[in-house]
């Protein structure tokens, strides 16, 4: 059976990042907004590619090609607010020579279900083609070390 993403807790994901709430993160009914956690999203995976990919800033992780968002999801389970911290939690669901399926796990500091669930997929572009375009190798290898197994096959295409 295939994973429930509210069954999901901390231990499912591989690297987390430490976020504190913004005044400004609450919409008009005391949670945040739906469209923060986008924002949440791309902390985490771009963190993430400075920090393990061999990459020293986002303009050269893809000065030498393009990416683009293909499918992209949410699933919420309870609201957060400010000013609580939270901790953003990143997994690699599949892994293949063009591009990659992010999930993100946002939990409340100090719980272990998640209040929240996301993800997408990065495809790896020419920038000038737009055609798919294998990532750079540091890119693979570190994207590789957050790769886990779903009901006991890894996800490498």
């Amino acid at each position: 059976m295939t994973e429930t993403l509210k069954a999901l807790r901390r231990a499912d994901f591989r690297y987390s990042l430490s976020y504190r709430t913004r005044w400004s993160d609450n919409d008009q009914y005391s949670h945040i907004n739906n469209s923060i956690y986008y924002h949440l999203f791309d902390s985490i995976v771009n963190t993430y590619l400075i920090e393990s990919c061999g990459q020293k800033s986002l303009t050269i992780a893809f000065n030498w090609t393009g990416h683009l968002i293909m499918p992209c999801f949410m699933q919420f389970f309870a609201p957060l607010s400010f000013p609580e911290v939270l901790d953003l939690c990143l997994r690699v669901k599949k892994l293949g020579n063009s591009s990659v399926t992010y999930e993100i796990g946002v939990f409340q500091e100090g719980t272990d279900s998640p209040a929240a669930v996301g993800g997408y997929t990065h495809v790896f572009v020419d920038r000038d083609s737009r055609k798919s375009t294998s990532m750079q190798t540091a890119i693979r290898e570190g994207l590789g070390k957050l790769l886990v197994e779903l009901r006991g096959v890894a996800q490498a295409a």
